[in-house]
């Protein structure tokens, strides 16, 4: 059986930066297409978290952070999802993809 999973493109801008896993709020919000705001809130809500860093001008973003906050955005704007609910709906697909690798390997 083959499943399709879906892709998400890296802006050229920001590819170079996935490897240092080191993005910032701004470089962050520009990869979501969203606003700093967004980020901020979302950090707030508990829903995205910096690898590291207290303040926000200090936070630094791993790269697969950038993966769930575009998947949290689309859900968001695609289904008029509460930031928490679209959270939820991240965890459970990333969940099913960790468990399908485990698959795989046996």
């Amino acid at each position: 059986m083959t499943t399709n999973i879906p892709t998400t493109s890296v802006p050229a801008e920001l590819t170079e930066l996935l490897d240092d896993a080191a993005l910032t709020l701004e470089q962050l919000a520009r990869g979501v297409r969203q606003a700093p705001e967004w980020v901020l809130t979302h950090v707030k809500a508990g829903v995205l978290h910096p690898a590291h860093g207290q303040a926000a001008a200090e936070w630094r973003f791993a790269s697969a952070t950038l993966l769930r906050a575009r998947r949290i955005a689309n859900l968001e704007h695609s289904f008029d999802a509460d930031p928490q609910l679209a959270a939820l709906t991240v965890d459970l697909m990333e969940e099913v993809a960790a468990l399908r690798r485990q698959l795989t390997q046996f």
